[in-house]
Parts: C-alpha cells; structure tokens; sequence
C-alpha cells in the first residue's frame, strides 16, 4: 500500500476511535474530502478539516500551541461552519473526562506512525519579529510594539468594531443591547465617572481613533487631549475631529505618554485599555506620570484587563502557552498585572482610590460580537490583510471571548483622584452613575 493510503487508512482508525471515546457532534474532513464524524450522532455543520497530512506529521514533531496556531493561520487545518468560540462551546457536550486514560496508546501510535516521517507543512510566521524589552531603560520601543498590533489597517477594524472605532470593552445596560448601543454607555460612563465639567481640560492616554476625546467635547463641553503611538489612528482621529468641527476643543499628537510635560495642567486623566501595554517594569514610573499630569484632587479612571493574582510574582510572571501566544503574535511587549497591584500602584503613587468596578462578562459579550462581526466579513478582511492574518485574528478575539467566559482573566474600571488632605468632592453613593439628574 502507498504511504498515501496508509496515511488515509490510518486517519480513518485513529477518527473512528477518537468517534467512540468523544461522542462529539463534531466532524473532521480529510484532505481527499472525506468527512468522517467525531460521534455517533453528528448533526453539526462544524466542523475541522486537515488540508494535508503535512500538518499531521509537523504537529506530531512539534506538539505545542504555536504549531496549532500557525498550521490555523496558514490554512492547514482550518475549522468550519464557525469559530472557535462555537468548538468550544461543544467542549460541554463532549465526553471528555479522563480523555488520556480511555484513549487507545497503541492504536493511536499506529495510526499516527504512517505520518511520522513525512514531509512537515512549512508556512511564514505571523509572530512578531522585533525586540521586546520589559523595561524603557533596556531600550523598550513602545512605538514600534503598539504600531505592530494598531497599524495593520483601519478598513479592517472597521469590519468588526462599532461606527465610532472603539476597541476597548462595551458596557452593555442590558445583554440584549446592540454593540454600538454598548459602547455609547460605555463613553458615558467614562465620563460621568469622570464627572467631567464644561471647560474642564481632560486627557486620554492611549486616545486610539479618537472616539471618547470626541465624545467627551461634544457631550460633556471639555477641551479634550489625547496621545496615541498608532499613525492610522492619530490619521483618523485628525480627520474625525476636522469632519465634527471640534478643533476648538480637541486635539490629539503622536507622543508617548512619557513626553507629555503639562504637569499639572490636567483636571481629568482617562486610561483606557491602554495600560496592558505598558509592562510590569514601567508601572512606576506609569502612575508617577499620572500623578504628575494631574491637579490636586484631579480625577483619573484607569480602566484595563487583569489576571487573577498567583501567590507570589514569580509564579505570576511564568506565562502559560495560551500568554506567551498572546504575546508573540497580537501583543508584542504586553503585560497583564492583578487588580490589587493596580490599586497598590495608585495609593503608592499619590492616588486616593474611590471606586472599583468588574466588567468581565462586559468585555466576553464584546469580544464575543467582534469575533462574529469579523466571521461575517472574513471574505473582506482577506481581501484587505490576506487570510492568514485573519485567521489570527478570529483565533485572537474568540480566544479572548473564552478567557473572558472562563474567569482566565478580568477587566476593571477604578476611579481615583490625586490624593490632598481634607474631603475628595465627590458624591456619597454611585447613584450619580446611574441618575442622569445627579
């Protein structure tokens, strides 16, 4: 027999067994267009195909997540009929308890043998390829980090975020509410946190594509100011405030956060997804920046995503596969801390901390509506960043959507204001948030 048909022949044993220990209503299909299911009963459309034996035999040399990811993202094996967020959520209807103990290690190694030396698929890297300091005293370029996941093209976020650009979490009022619905409360909520002031000066760190500086000036009557690092976002945010006729009270540059010397000057500071891309070993000199930046008894809302804290930093700081992924091929140079060492940054910096407020199921249904909205426009999306990056991407926001439903991390919003002595101004409950009136 032809190592060809034993590699068919071979598929075909190793399915049928995976078949009667996962009873999944899931299919695979085979590069000569088989399809042989994964239960007794399947009625799915989803399903895996394996384009070539090739991806078999390199994820038999190279068993870890980056070869799962690049034989993804290159079209070796590609899943059908959805995401991943729909594989996973047939994970519950599996039989997947004590899986490694009931699979057959003989049959398996049998059937997998006939792919052992074949020739391995080869596809290009979408990781990132620069360096990644952890600190801007080693020479960190948080430029050209921030540029590599921002600058791929704002035709393409467009395909998936909301009218307004906003790639930060939504706040859904209700979960039936539409993502653009979500993401209107979610900038005003910002602002009332904020309980921004006409006249007041404001500052966004990590301003993206403009939208809540926009909406802040519009709405709230501040002069808005924000900094970014992305080129097409500073582009598009220029051309946004021109296009509303607000450059009278906002403005936007391409700076660091670091450059920005009006100490003092601020009345209202917001953070607003920005702060993951800082690192661990910048924070200090993070939140001294904020403070700096601030009036006395000015308001600043730090809003970003954290994990759950371990028992001490350096089991905190050991990245698990899904991490170092994240890492490599969406987020070169970002670093997820806890909520509680936020806090502990801000009250050693100079802060008083008033309010704290979770927003992880939030941010699933967001990423969750991204992952769907970009699924129904991945025709367009290739034809504006070619398929393999695109299938990344899905891979990316349907990853973060499960993290999200699972607990794996979280997402907060915590109002602080620059610590004097004496009372802090503000309301005594958060009915303000909640009361228009208030």
């Amino acid at each position: 027999m032809a190592n060809g048909a034993r590699q068919i022949e071979a598929a075909r044993t190793l399915m049928a067994h995976l078949a009667q220990v996962l009873e999944a209503d899931l299919w695979v299909r085979l590069w000569n267009g088989e399809r042989l299911p994964l239960g007794s009963n399947v009625t799915s459309e989803l399903g895996l195909t394996i384009c070539s034996p090739a991806a078999i035999t390199r994820l038999i040399r190279r068993p870890r997540l980056n070869t799962i990811i690049e034989l993804l993202t290159a079209g070796d094996i590609d899943i059908e009929g959805g995401t991943l967020i729909d594989i996973a959520h047939k994970r519950g209807q599996m039989r997947t308890k004590g899986l490694f103990r009931r699979i057959d290690k003989v049959l398996a190694a049998k059937a997998l043998w006939p792919f052992m030396f074949g020739q391995a698929a080869v596809s290009d890297t979408l990781a990132h390829q620069g360096e990644r300091k952890t600190s801007v005293e080693q020479g960190r370029d948080d430029k050209a980090l921030v540029q590599f996941h921002s600058d791929i093209s704002n035709e393409f976020y467009a395909l998936f975020l909301d009218p307004e650009m906003l790639y930060t979490c939504a706040y859904f009022p209700n979960w039936s509410a539409t993502l653009e619905e979500a993401q209107t409360a979610k900038l005003d909520m910002i602002c009332r946190k904020l309980r921004l002031q006409p006249g007041e000066r404001m500052l966004d760190i990590g301003s993206g594509w403009g939208g809540l500086i926009c909406y802040a000036a519009q709405h709230y009557g501040v002069k808005a100011h924000g900094v970014t690092l992305a080129q097409e976002q500073f582009d598009f945010a220029n051309a946004r405030i021109a296009r509303l006729g607000l450059q009278d009270s906002v403005t936007v540059e391409l700076k660091d956060y670091r450059q920005v010397d009006e100490w003092g000057a601020y009345d209202k500071i917001s953070s607003i997804g920005m702060f993951e891309h800082v690192g661990i070993d910048n924070h200090d000199n993070y939140f001294m920046q904020m403070h700096r930046l601030l009036r006395p008894r000015g308001l600043y809302l730090h809003h970003a995503i954290a994990r759950p804290a371990k028992r001490d930093m350096k089991h905190f700081r050991r990245q698990r596969a899904e991490y170092k992924a994240l890492t490599t091929y969406i987020f070169p140079g970002g670093e997820l801390d806890t909520v509680g060492m936020s806090i502990n940054g801000l009250e050693r910096h100079g802060f008083e901390v008033h309010d704290v407020e979770g927003w992880r199921e939030h941010y699933q249904r967001t990423t969750q509506l991204w992952t769907e909205r970009l699924y129904a426009n991945r025709e367009r999306a290739a034809a504006e960043i070619g398929w393999p990056k695109t299938r990344l991407w899905l891979l990316y926001l349907a990853g973060c959507s499960l993290a999200f439903e699972r607990s794996a991390v979280g997402i907060f919003q915590t109002v602080a204001s620059k610590k004097t002595k004496g009372p802090s101004g503000l309301p005594p409950t958060r009915a303000r948030l909640y009361t228009q009136d208030m």
